[in-house]
This record gives structure tokens, sequence and C-alpha cells, in this order.
């Protein structure tokens, strides 16, 4: 089992190595090889993306992602900056389908921004479709501006485009996902006010004639917004585009008490998967040995479950993170009166422990 480690930036470091402690700890022939990505690739190669570290993912039954980005790198050209790792990551290796769980651990309840009986028992699936939508539109462009800058600029565009298979296939992935839980699809659009989007509903709808025995509603993505902070557990597997599940997820993700808890899946079509958690490379908090490894740790589990074939050795890890929870450790992001505080490399050790006993 051959996993591409891709640390990145900021703490992206720091996490996956309590990452890599927990898969070592598993006694499974796993094969790493570790590379260059984001900010670290762009100073020792002049690229976020070398060629080397695409070639390593793409040869690679699965990837292990950290973070990319710093604000330093803010100035730099776009084509350049380190969030162009990720997105060349997803186009070259056909990353079309990416899950979002959003699952309120019962030890987290008073985390959330929620109250308890909103976010108790809490378990959303958000299906984000990554290769088309505004972030992969033809033309990408600017007018007057080059560089990634606007001084003197009149104006600036980016175009939305979906084609029917890749709306098609992610509907699919939905269904299926829908199959094997609660049978009910939210499908998040903006059909009132763009043509993308009635498109997109649209073929959504006759895709979902394939599985009667799961019920599809529909609902734009403001109301979407709403409901998640209003009636979350309303919703079950929600899908939608790449910027409306970009926002979504991330909103979905405060509801379980900490963006630091949430795993995240990419997948193409042959189940090569990239695996990161859902927050960022966080430069302000990096070095401080503070983050929450917890969302890098269950991604890897996931990444054991869809793209390694190992169902029982991702059960050992999620259930050792409960247990860890349960022990009362906590990380500061997701810390309350009455738990432990404990750094980064606390936490991943007592996922270790866990998962020894």
């Amino acid at each position: 089992m051959k996993i591409a480690v891709l640390p990145g930036d900021g703490i992206g470091t720091e996490i996956v190595a309590e990452a890599i402690k927990v898969l070592k700890v598993l006694d499974l022939p796993f094969e790493m090889e570790t590379a260059l990505v984001g900010g670290a690739a762009y100073e020792a190669h002049g690229h976020p993306l070398p060629e080397s570290t695409l070639k390593l993912a793409q040869a690679s039954d699965a990837v292990l992602f950290g973070a990319v980005g710093d604000w330093k790198y803010d100035t730099l050209d776009r084509p350049l900056r380190p969030e162009q790792a990720i997105l060349g990551l997803r186009k070259n290796m056909g990353l079309f389908a990416n899950f979002r769980p959003a699952i309120c651990y019962p030890q987290l309840v008073d985390a959330s921004s929620l109250k308890p009986e909103l976010v108790a028992g809490l378990d959303i699936l958000i299906i984000r479709e990554l290769t088309g939508d505004i972030y992969f539109g033809q033309p990408r462009g600017r007018r007057v501006a080059t560089d990634g800058h606007f001084p003197g600029a009149e104006e600036a565009f980016d175009t939305m485009r979906y084609s029917r298979p890749e709306i098609e296939r992610i509907a699919h992935v939905a269904f299926q996902a829908a199959m094997k839980r609660d049978k009910r699809v939210t499908s998040v659009d903006k059909a009132n006010v763009l043509e993308t989007f009635q498109f997109w509903k649209d073929i959504v709808t006759e895709i979902g004639l394939q599985y009667p025995e799961v019920t599809l509603d529909h609902m734009y993505v403001d109301n979407a917004a709403m409901q998640l902070v209003r009636a979350p557990k309303r919703f079950d597997v929600v899908v939608t585009g790449n910027m409306f599940g970009d926002i979504l997820s991330d909103a979905a993700a405060m509801l379980t008490g900490s963006i630091g808890m949430l795993p995240s899946a990419s997948l193409n079509s042959k189940n090569q998967g990239l695996y990161e958690p859902s927050h960022g490379s966080a430069p302000d908090i990096a070095g401080k040995g503070i983050a929450n490894p917890l969302a890098t740790i269950l991604s890897a589990a996931m990444m054991l479950r869809f793209s390694l074939n190992q169902a029982a050795a991702a059960d050992r890890i999620e259930a050792a993170v409960s247990k860890v929870l349960d022990s009362g450790l906590r990380t500061t992001d997701i810390w309350s009166e009455g738990t432990t505080r404990v750094g980064t490399t606390a936490m991943g050790d007592a996922v270790v422990a866990a998962l020894a006993k």
C-alpha cells in the first residue's frame, strides 16, 4: 500500500506527523514517501506542485495531505501560490468527489456554537464536486491584469461551468452514499439565478429517478446555509457544486465544535484518493504545538477505508479517537472547563495508546 505523504505548510507538518505515528502502530504493510508541496515546494523548487511531487501522488494508492498556504505568499502571481497545489492535484488525479462528514461526537456537544439539542447526534455527509464550477471554468481570465493583481484594471471575471458527465457522476456518488445511510439527498443549487445550476438541478433530478428508494429534495444555497444553523439534523447527504460545497462544508464543520475535528476525502473513479483535514495551514499557530491532529488522524482512517481496503483498521482508529475524547483530553480548539488541555504531540500519543489497548 503506497502512500504519498505531502505535509505542506504551517501546521501541516505537525499534524501529518501524528497521523503517520498512528498509521505505523497498525503494523500494516505501508510504503510511505514524503514530498514537498505548497509554499515549501515553492521555496525549494520555484513551484507549489513540482513535477516530482505530482508523479509521486499519481503513482500512489493514496495521498495523505496536510495543508498549504501562508500569508507571506499572497503577493505571488496566482499560478505560483501554494493553494494552486491542491487544485493541481485534484485536476491531474481526476479527484472529482469530495466527502466531508460533519459528525458531532457526543463528547463535544457542548463545544458546538449551537445549542446541544440542535447538534446532538448530528451526522451530515457533504459531497462536493471538485473538478468543475467557477474554480476551473474557462476562460478563467482577467482584463488588463495578467499577474494575479489588478492595479488600474477595469474588469475581472471567472466563468462558472459544468458538463453533463461531471454532474451525473457526482450525483451517482451522492445517491449511492445515501443508499448506505438514511436514503435522503439534498441537492444544493442556485437555480433561481444561475443557468449553470438550473442545469445541475435538472440532471440531479434525472439521476434521482434511478434511485427510487432515495428521497431527493432541492434547496437554494442561501437557504441551505440558514438551515445548517437553524435545523442541521434535517440534512443527511448533501450534494453540491465546487464553490457552494467549499463554503457549506466549512460552515457545517463549526456545528461539530471545531473544524479541527473534521476529516475529508477526495476520490477519483479508481478510488485513488487524497485525504486531508478540512482546516487550513493556520500559520498563526504553526510551530506552537497546539494544533488539533484529530482531523488528520481521522482522514487517515478514511484513507484506510476508501482507498486501501482496510475498513477494520479504520474502525480501530475511529474507536481510539472516541476513547481519547472519553478520557477528557482536548486540544485548545475543543477545550472546555473540566477537561484536560493537551498539545498536538500528546494528542497523537493518546490515540496511539488507545490503539494499543
